[in-house]
């Protein structure tokens, strides 16, 4: 399938309308708690401080990631709450959606490298955009996990 035109746009919390904020977490919600059947405390506080990257066409949510600015030194940017809205899966926005969180991890946070804690079945997606296993597969909310680490492409001299 052709994958869908869309455009990207990168917001703190406080920059998103009520509407934009509701549409995200509804999504969330939606495939996280309703479609996994996974119970979890999705408002967990780190929205607040995260950037939430989202593909958009026109007024419409097609997907959005959420990226933890790293806490300093050689900590990882991380990216969580990868989403595509059940509407628009098959068209490889989940692709489209990790390409563009790896370039804006690098853009922001050149110094740093990229993780994520990943559902162990996507292991090989991860991987093909550079991340690598880093822990032994754990539960999280009931759902195997495994954490990865993507490094930078060039270390600083």
């Amino acid at each position: 399938m052709v994958p869908l035109s869309y455009t990207v746009d990168l917001k703190g919390l406080d920059e998103l309308s009520a509407r934009e904020l509701y549409d995200l977490l509804r999504m969330r919600v939606d495939v996280f708690v309703v479609e996994q059947n996974c119970p979890y405390p999705e408002l967990d506080g780190k929205d607040i401080d995260a950037l939430h990257l989202r593909l958009m066409d026109g007024g419409e949510l097609l997907g959005s990631t959420r990226i933890l600015k790293p806490y300093g030194g050689d900590h990882p940017a991380k990216i969580g709450r990868v989403v595509v809205s059940p509407a628009h899966r098959g068209k490889r926005l989940g692709d489209a959606l990790m390409k563009e969180s790896v370039a804006a991890c690098e853009k922001l946070f050149p110094e740093n490298p990229v993780a994520l804690s990943a559902q162990a079945h996507l292991r090989g997606f991860y991987e093909s955009f550079g991340f690598v296993k880093t822990s032994e597969e754990y539960l999280e909310d009931g759902i195997p996990h495994i954490d990865m680490v993507r490094q930078l492409a060039t270390r600083p001299a």
